[in-house]
């Protein structure tokens, strides 16, 4: 895979590409109702609802966001707010990207198309990617595929609009959870794994991993 030279790159785009500021978030709006001791946990909870809430039908991300707050909010027994959960969801869209990202994702574009898969609506996600610095072939939301990833229509979506199968594809990503188990599934064999420090490396799922998006360009022989 060292040279492997695809038809596209598909990119999970927050926390991969864009710094994905939710746990940030939670540590600056929620101090006042958890304790410091708590707060860690507290945000790998309000994750594991997030992540728990996208795997069914698709419902608006907006609705993703309050469920979780809401849920979170309700096991650790403290006030939920509408407001915060609304300030959150409005915060997304301001998000800029990882310092490594712009340039070795500009010079990776002049050779070989770039795609976004993302668990974003429509009215978010252009936002983040025009900070991103490079041109893109394809932007494709959860919106429009009427599922959140890691659920493998989202997926599906992608390689049918597209039209290619998942020979043609890399697809890179920071979180295995999300991304690349689904990724593996669905027969893309040739997958990057970002370790930003998000979860775990998992070899099993056979990927490349890289430390930051710097690794990239060797990876397709640039």
């Amino acid at each position: 895979m060292s040279t492997f030279r695809p038809k596209y790159i598909s990119f999970d785009c927050y926390g991969t590409l864009i710094r994905f500021r939710m746990g940030d978030m939670a540590r600056e709006m929620f101090p006042d109702r958890i304790s410091p001791e708590n707060m860690e946990q507290f945000v790998k909870d309000f994750s594991a609802y997030r992540l728990d809430e996208v795997l069914g039908a698709w419902k608006p991300y907006a609705e993703v966001i309050r469920n979780s707050v809401k849920r979170v909010c309700k096991r650790w027994k403290i006030e939920y707010r509408d407001a915060d959960a609304q300030r959150i969801y409005a915060a997304v869209p301001t998000w800029g990207p990882h310092a490594d990202v712009p340039e070795p994702l500009a010079r990776i574009a002049k050779h070989i198309p770039l795609v976004i898969l993302s668990n974003a609506s429509n009215d978010q996600i252009h936002d983040n990617v025009a900070k991103l610095g490079a041109p893109f072939h394809a932007v494709y939301t959860a919106q429009q595929a009427q599922a959140y990833k890691p659920r493998l229509q989202a997926f599906e979506y992608m390689l049918d609009q597209l039209g290619c199968g998942p020979e043609d594809m890399l697809h890179v990503s920071s979180s295995l959870r999300y991304d690349l188990m689904s990724a593996n599934d669905i027969g893309i064999r040739n997958k990057v794994f970002v370790a930003r420090g998000h979860e775990p490396s998992t070899p099993y799922y056979q990927y490349q991993e890289i430390k930051d998006i710097g690794g990239l360009p060797a990876i397709v022989g640039l």
